[in-house]
């Protein structure tokens, strides 16, 4: 494959040319000496170099020197031509050799790869294609499996989180619900106090036990109304309501203790009204000037709850 170009051009060995030149050389230095060695002691500068030069009177080398080194020049500028031409034959034999040995080198590794491919496509065949759709069809059901576990739960998150959002937002109705149904009882409530006519009041009082039954206040506040409507017995149910849900309600035993004293129940009346003092000294002031115990103002035991002062001064 490498075609290697022969050099024709002859050539001298090297050191025989040397040697010539050499010879050369010393002649020159020879002929030279003679017109030199006029003063040999003497140290010459430049300028005395140039006076001599300038006044040779013939020349300091022969045709004959000349022309041999000339020829000598010529040879050792053709043999260093020939070493560079043989350099770079060396040097492009050399690349040409990595070359094809890199090629070499490449369509080894293609054609070792092409043989392993092919092993391995052969030993899949011998295997069966049943175990590769095997192997697809196992997978395709694991990641079914999985995907369906996943929107299994997600569902129940999602599930969870609309159960959590309905809860808040039933809370949330409630609340506006009973916001709403706080600011009609207010309204009830400041219409109940503005009216005059006790059967409005009333009204106002159903309306509001509407909303809300189980209002003690409501209750309360209806027997006092129902009372000035002379209406003892249904004042008595009503307090008595009222006391099933809040005992200790010291308006509903007041207005219970002013019933009873309407139908002459005294000793009723007077312990009533000793609870209810004894939830409030508020309602001391209230039954001395209350008409319901105008019939009790000149029993004892009245005076002694209601008047403790002037029992005690008219002791004294």
């Amino acid at each position: 494959m490498n075609t290697r170009v022969q050099n024709t051009v002859p050539h001298r060995p090297s050191g025989k040319r040397l040697t010539s030149l050499f010879a050369s050389c010393l002649l020159a230095l020879v002929f030279s000496s003679g017109t030199l060695a006029q003063d040999p002691g003497e140290d010459l500068t430049a300028e005395d170099v140039q006076q001599r030069i300038d006044t040779l009177e013939e020349p300091m080398y022969t045709p004959f020197v000349e022309l041999y080194l000339l020829e000598e020049s010529k040879a050792l500028r053709k043999e260093m031509m020939n070493t560079r031409a043989e350099l770079i034959e060396k040097v492009v034999d050399k690349e040409l050799s990595v070359a094809d040995k890199t090629m070499s080198y490449a369509t080894d590794t293609v054609t070792y790869f092409f043989y392993l491919i092919a092993g391995a496509t052969s030993i899949l065949v011998m295997l069966g294609w049943n175990s590769i759709r095997d192997m697809r069809n196992q997978l395709t059901t694991l990641a079914e499996k999985r995907v369906n576990e996943l929107v299994v739960e997600y569902e129940k998150r999602l599930d969870f989180i609309e159960d959590q959002l309905r809860q808040k937002s039933d809370i949330i109705q409630q609340n506006q619900a009973e916001i709403e149904r706080t600011n009609e009882v207010h309204s009830l409530w400041l219409k109940a106090s503005q009216e005059t006519s006790q059967q409005n009041k009333i009204s106002a009082y159903d309306i509001i036990l509407d909303l809300r039954p189980d209002d003690v206040e409501a209750l309360s506040y209806k027997a006092d109304a129902v009372l000035e409507m002379q209406e003892p017995l249904w004042a008595i149910s009503l307090c008595q309501r009222a006391l099933k849900l809040a005992p200790e309600n010291g308006h509903a035993h007041y207005q219970l203790a002013c019933a009873y004293a309407e139908i002459g129940r005294w000793d009723d009346a007077i312990a009533t009204l000793q609870t209810a003092i004894n939830i409030s000294e508020a309602y001391k002031d209230d039954a001395s000037v209350d008409p319901s115990f105008e019939q009790l103002r000149d029993y004892d035991s009245f005076r002694k709850l209601v008047y403790p002062a002037d029992e005690e001064q008219s002791d004294t």
